[in-house]
């Protein structure tokens, strides 16, 4: 029974897409059994433009689609034409710049055809994602017009039980072309070059559903818990679940169900929680059903197993199976997973929201998510990211707009990662509110959009306990008729997380103040910034924010840009990037590569100013994340959350993410790896505390922090250690010691100088390892001239003399073990072996084919480490078998001043 109501329903998942036969070729016909959900495997397309025959026509199930070009279940048109070599990959050099937007001008032509066994049963078709609206059309007759079918969050089911026949039926979507500023969609503001054809399309699975004549609807499971105290561990508090759906008789007689509850999980025991209930409906009518705990009393459970976030405990979901039942025969069935949990998010006496989660409090340390460019759903790479995520310390993703498919959401459930959905800013979506947006005002039809986009999307989500609050607005709040249409539509859903009115720090009549902050940065600050209280600086809760630019690996900008870009990227400051963002204000990357030039040096070539801005971003995510961390458990004005901009990008890009787009990972994703450790020593710049923060839920003792400060030539300028430290759990910091400045002298010209951080538990394990490279002179902001992206930096730190590092020489060995399935880890021991006292600086690993192209994704237990000679460290990477083949698998390892060298790993 338990693994029965755990299931997944039975509906087609569009995974990673698969390339269309091309132009010419119809997707094969989705087949329905009786009694069955199925999604539409495809569809052919074409431009409106190119079709002269009449809607009636197009929508006939013996109509001849030829010369039509093929699109999977979920595809934008562009998405469509370049998987069928129509036009070229958008995600190189300029190449997106090749494709005609006037080829998307007009409405588009989506068609596809169903197979029914026969007409005994009720036919509806089931469906939302349509960018951005669509007249639709079965076996030659509308069905519903693009007034109706209005906005990609609209959720619409269509009843066409009159319209279908035994055998092949058709249904056509005549799609209109989506503009953001005038609808209510998506768009892609500054994050990266919009597409030509803006998205316009069918992005989410079209169901069709066959059911008797008793149907279900809005089934959802509400839980009320009781929160245990942060003592008791994550198994304690007694819940109760409600059981809620609507029974809708869909038949033109009276007619009697039987309705059938089954919950299943973990903590409810033997076959689980089944009830029933006989409902008597007339014909049309819809019924509220609910079976709750004060009529069902095994409803209430003693020990409830919880959800939560990963790292706080494990990720336990239950199942609901709901059933209809007329004359013995099903009728209608519904399943789907819930977890408990109970999320909070008071403001606290300065104002900021603070989350908990089952009582324990919880620093948010997310990041912005992004779709892909052109809206392809892929299993696999989503749940690669999210692993990747959590692998970096991150434990909530923020979805401005651009809010996945359902898949998303499961995976978020199962890995523990909590999410932040929330509207678009600046285009339609604020079209009332934001004076500085693009977007238009609303009209009537608009109103109703926005409010049935709200409930649907509250509906959709409402049972994910990975959910952590909804954001009814982003840089501005919605007016205050909107505001009441969306609270209105959230409660109506029994949406059980807390809702925030904007991402910005706003106050509105009826949701109060946000707790929020949305003062950036979002272009090039040093990290010494972050640890200032104000501005972007670490407090409160903010909802976007780093330092802008982010230069991805060698491998990944050679796959990105044309040579001649290659060229300009470093040797031309202030020439627009066209990979950077197509806002004025983003669209070169000068206040990055001046600030890398005054710190580190000018740029000697493409190799060395990728490595430079490696170093950099390190120490400024790593600055950011750590920060946040430290001022977590300020008495005054702690930090309470932040979202970094972004984790990743929907393209090729040089802005605002931790990972590119190939899953690679350089400087900015290991400075964050780093930051978030769960036991975790580090550097404050702004008063030189070294503090221990530990995100476990016990406490740690017993430890033992040792720093030392070397010159760039090795000499040693301090060394202390601290025995007997204790941190508690949750976040608890503790201060270990205050390291003293370290002055330029007239014999020590050299302003920059490395610090090593290591703590080590009571056994003389190194539990955290932390290396900084800091100079004698301070970086020296104007906060005077603060404008709404970046804080002006009028002093620059000298990073300069580790241009002077000597050669450090590093060896390795490694060892490749195949496991059951399709995974392997490469296990790399490597080494400092040279003489003296230089480190090997920021060493990097990369697992490399013959080619010398990353294998991708990887996931290292720590990279980009730094060691003094004599120093080891054991690395490990755990990677898909059949990503490369053995024999031509190698381990790259270069470095700050380590020259590159290649090693092929044994085997077992």
């Amino acid at each position: 029974m338990l693994g029965l109501l755990l299931a997944p329903a039975a509906v087609p998942s569009a995974a990673a897409p698969r390339r269309p036969a091309g132009p010419g070729s119809a997707p094969a016909a989705t087949t329905v059994a009786p009694g069955g959900t199925a999604a539409l495997t495809g569809y052919a397309i074409r431009s409106a433009a190119e079709v002269p025959d009449t809607a009636a026509a197009v929508s006939t199930p013996d109509y001849a689609a030829t010369g039509w070009h093929r699109a999977g279940p979920r595809s934008t048109v562009l998405a469509a034409l370049v998987a069928d070599g129509t036009h070229p990959d958008p995600f190189y050099s300029t190449d997106q710049q090749r494709i005609p937007r006037r080829d998307f001008a007009g409405p588009w032509w989506y068609r596809s055809d169903f197979v029914l066994p026969g007409t005994s049963e009720r036919t509806s078709l089931d469906f939302s994602g349509v960018v951005s609206a669509a007249d639709v059309y079965v076996n030659g007759r509308q069905v519903a017009s693009a007034a109706e079918v209005a906005g990609v969050y609209t959720h619409h089911a269509l009843d066409v039980t009159d319209l279908v026949r035994a055998g092949t039926n058709t249904v056509a979507f005549r799609i209109q072309p989506n503009d953001p500023r005038k609808h209510l969609t998506l768009g892609w503001l500054d994050w990266l070059q919009p597409p030509p054809d803006a998205n316009m399309g069918i992005v989410r699975d079209v169901l069709v559903h066959r059911r008797g004549p008793v149907s279900l609807h809005d089934a959802h499971v509400v839980t009320g818990l009781d929160v245990p105290s942060p003592a008791s561990g994550p198994q304690s508090g007694p819940a109760e679940l409600t059981v809620k759906a609507r029974v809708r008789n869909d038949s033109r007689e009276a007619v009697t169900a039987t309705v059938t509850a089954a919950v299943g999980g973990a903590g409810i025991g033997g076959s689980g929680i089944v009830l029933r209930e006989d409902v008597t409906l007339r014909a049309g009518e819809t019924r509220a059903l609910v079976f709750a705990p004060d009529r069902h009393r095994q409803l209430r459970l003693q020990r409830p197993a919880l959800w939560w976030p990963a790292g706080m405990g494990p990720q336990n979901l239950y199942g609901l199976h709901l059933t209809a039942a007329v004359a013995g025969s099903r009728s209608d069935s519904v399943r789907h997973s819930f977890g408990i949990r109970d999320v909070r998010a008071p403001l606290n006496s300065a104002g900021a929201r603070q989350y908990t989660i089952n009582g324990r409090p919880l620093l948010i340390r997310g990041a912005g998510w992004s779709a892909d460019e052109l809206l392809r759903w892929d299993t696999t790479a989503a749940e690669d990211r999210i692993k990747a995520a959590l692998d970096a310390g991150l434990n909530a993703f923020r979805l401005e707009g651009h809010i996945e498919p359902d898949e998303f959401f499961d995976l978020a459930d199962r890995h523990g990662m909590l999410v932040l959905p929330g509207w678009e800013c600046c285009d339609k979506w604020e079209g009332p509110v934001n004076p500085t947006g693009s977007g238009e005002k609303w009209n009537a039809a608009d109103r109703l959009t926005a409010r049935a986009s709200m409930a649907a999307e509250a509906a959709r989500l409402r049972d994910h306990p990975s959910i952590l609050s909804f954001l009814i607005g982003s840089d501005f709040a919605p007016d205050a008729r909107t505001e009441r249409d969306y609270l209105d539509a959230l409660r109506a859903a029994d949406w059980p997380t807390p809702v925030v009115p904007a991402a910005s720090a706003v106050t509105t009549a009826l949701s109060g103040p946000s707790g929020m902050r949305m003062t950036g940065p979002y272009d090039w600050v040093p990290p010494s910034y972050w640890y200032d209280k104000r501005e972007g600086g670490a407090t409160g809760f903010n909802s976007e924010t780093s330092a802008g630019p982010s230069i991805p690996t060698l491998d990944t900008l050679r796959r990105t840009l044309s040579p001649a870009e290659l060229e300009t990227l470093w040797t031309s400051p202030a020439a627009p990037q066209y990979h950077r963002s197509p806002s004025p204000t983003y669209n070169t990357l000068k206040l990055f590569n001046e600030a890398l030039t005054r710190r580190y040096g000018a740029p000697r070539s493409l190799r060395d100013y990728v490595a430079k801005a490696q170093l950099g971003q390190y120490e400024n995510v790593r600055a950011q994340f750590e920060a946040y961390a430290r001022n977590a458990t300020d008495p005054a004005d702690p930090s309470t959350g932040l979202v970094y901009w972004m984790f990743n990008s929907g393209w090729t890009s040089l802005h605002w993410q931790l990972v590119d787009r190939y899953l690679d990972r350089g400087g900015a994703y290991y400075g964050a790896k780093k930051a978030n450790e769960p036991l975790h020593i580090q550097y404050s710049y702004d008063d030189r505390t070294v503090a221990v923060i530990n995100r476990r839920s016990a406490a740690a003792s017993g430890l033992t922090a040792r720093v030392t400060l070397f010159d760039t030539d090795g000499t040693s300028l301090f060394d202390r250690t601290v025995r007997g430290l204790r941190v508690g759990g949750d976040g608890a910091r503790t201060t270990a010691l205050t390291v003293p400045a370290v002055r330029a002298a007239a014999d020590r010209p050299d302003a920059t100088y490395l610090a090593r951080l290591t703590l080590t538990d009571g056994a003389g394990r190194e539990v955290s390892r932390n290396v900084y490279w800091l100079s004698t002179r301070p970086d020296v902001l104007d906060y005077d001239a603060t404008d709404w992206y970046h804080t002006p930096t009028t002093g620059y730190g000298d990073l300069t003399g580790l241009n002077s590092l000597a050669a450090a020489t590093v060896t390795a060995t490694a060892r490749t073990t195949r496991h059951a399935g399709s995974m392997s880890t490469t296990t790399v021991t490597v080494r400092n072996t040279g003489s003296g006292n230089t480190p090997a600086l920021l060493t990097d690993l990369h697992l490399v084919d013959g080619r010398d192209a990353p294998v991708l994704p990887v996931r290292w237990n720590d990279n980009q480490i730094t060691l003094w000679p004599g120093e080891s460290a054991v690395l490990t990477a755990d990677h898909r078998t059949g990503d490369a083949a053995g024999a031509a698998l190698r381990v790259r390892i270069s470095g700050w001043n380590t020259p590159t060298t290649h090693i092929t790993p044994s085997s077992p």
